[in-house]
C-alpha cells in the first residue's frame, strides 16, 4: 500500500531511509535545514518541502531522523515544525537515537496537540536501511505502534514493541552499549593478530559461526585491516550514545565500568579530530603499537 510519508532529516541515515520508502512505492516529501541533502532525494523522486511543517501537511506519517533532543524538539514543535502543519492525529516517528527522558516529554507534548508519537530508534545503519532489513527497537501505545509498524515494514525486517514512550530508546542505549563494546574488541583484537603476525583479514572466516561470531565482526575486522574508513555512521554519534547510557546507568545505580573505558576511548578519538569519522577509524586508537612481538 503505498502512502505519503514525510521525512524531516536528509543526512546519512535519513537518506538511506528516505531511498528506501520510495524503492517501496511511497510518496515521499522531504525537508532538512541543508538544501543539498534535499537535492539528493529529490533526484530519486521525493518532493521537496521548504518546512517541515509543509512537508507534514499533506503526510499520512511523519518521520524524524535527527541527531539530538533539542533539535527533535524544534523540527516538531518549533517554529515552523510539524505540529504548525499535520493534521490532528498525524503519527510521528521518531527514528532519531535520544534519550528516554526527552522522548517521553515530546510524546505528552504531541498529545497535547493532538498528534501521536512513537519512538523507533534504529539498528543496522544505512547498509540495511537500503535493503530494507533494519532492526528497529519501538516505544509507544499499542495502537500508535501498529499503525507504525505498518509503515516501517518498507525498512525494517525486526520490530519490536518494547514498551511505552521511551522503551525504545532505552533499548538502543543498550544496543549501544554492545556494539561500542563489540566495535572496540573486534579492533583490539584485529590489531594484536596484525602485531602477532597472523592475516587478520582470514580472522571472520575462521570464527564464522563459533561464539566469537557476530555481524560487527565479520563487517569490520576486514574492514579494519584494509583501513577502510567509508563512513556509515559516526565516532561522536556513538560518543553520545554511550554518554546516555552512562546518565541511565547514574540514575539507575547500573556499574558498567567496560562502557566507561570504551567511551573514553571514543571521546579520546572525538578530541582528536575524529569525531566524524566511522567506526573503522578506531584503528586510529592503537597508532604507535608495537610492530613485532618478542621471540
Amino acid at each position: 500500500m503505498s502512502r505519503t510519508i514525510a521525512l524531516i532529516g536528509a543526512g546519512a541515515m535519513g537518506s538511506a531511509i528516505g531511498a528506501r520508502f520510495l524503492e517501496t512505492g511511497n510518496s515521499l516529501i522531504v525537508f532538512d535545514l541543508d538544501p543539498a541533502k534535499i537535492t539528493v532525494l529529490e533526484a530519486k523522486g521525493a518532493v521537496a518541502a521548504t518546512s517541515a511543517a509543509e512537508a507534514a501537511h499533506s503526510a499520512d506519517c511523519v518521520i524524524l531522523s535527527l541527531n539530538s533532543p533539542g533539535i527533535v524538539r524544534a523540527a516538531a514543535f518549533g517554529p515552523g515544525g510539524v505540529a504548525g502543519g499535520a493534521k490532528p492525529g498525524t503519527l510521528i516517528v521518531d527514528m532519531s537515537s535520544i534519550d528516554p527522558d526527552a522522548t517521553r516529554a515530546l510524546a505528552a507534548d504531541a498529545a497535547d496537540k493532538g498528534l501521536r508519537w512513537v519512538d523507533s530508534p534504529l539498528s543496522g545503519g544505512a547498509p540495511k536501511a537500503h535493503i530494507g532489513q533494519l532492526t528497529l527497537m519501538v516505544g509507544g501505545a499499542d495502537r500508535d505502534v501498529a499503525d507504525a509498524r505498518e509503515v516501517l515494514k518498507d525498512v525494517a525486517s525486526n520490530i519490536t514493541h518494547m514498551g511505552p514512550s521511551g522503551a525504545g530508546q532505552t533499548t538502543k542505549l543498550i544496543n549501544q552499549v554492545l556494539c561500542g563494546l563489540n566495535f572496540l574488541a573486534v579492533a583490539e583484537a584485529t590489531q594484536l593478530a596484525i602485531d602477532a603476525g597472523v592475516d587478520a583479514a582470514r580472522i571472520p572466516m575462521a570464527l564464522k559461526g563459533g561464539r566469537a561470531d557476530s555481524a560487527i565482526l565479520q563487517e569490520y575486522m576486514p574492514r579494519y585491516v584494509a583501513k577502510d574508513y567509508r563512513r556509515t555512521g559516526r565516532i561522536d554519534n556513538m560518543v553520545k550514545d554511550l554518554n546516555g547510557a552512562q546518565d541511565l546507568a547514574r540514575r539507575t545505580g547500573t556499574a558498567m565500568p567496560l562502557t566507561a573505558v570504551c567511551a573514553e576511548v571514543h571521546r579520546m578519538l572525538t578530541a582528536a579530530g575524529l569525531g566524524g569519522e566511522d567506526q573503522a577509524a578506531l584503528m586510529e586508537f592503537f597508532k604507535g603499537a608495537k610492530k613485532e612481538i618478542p621471540q
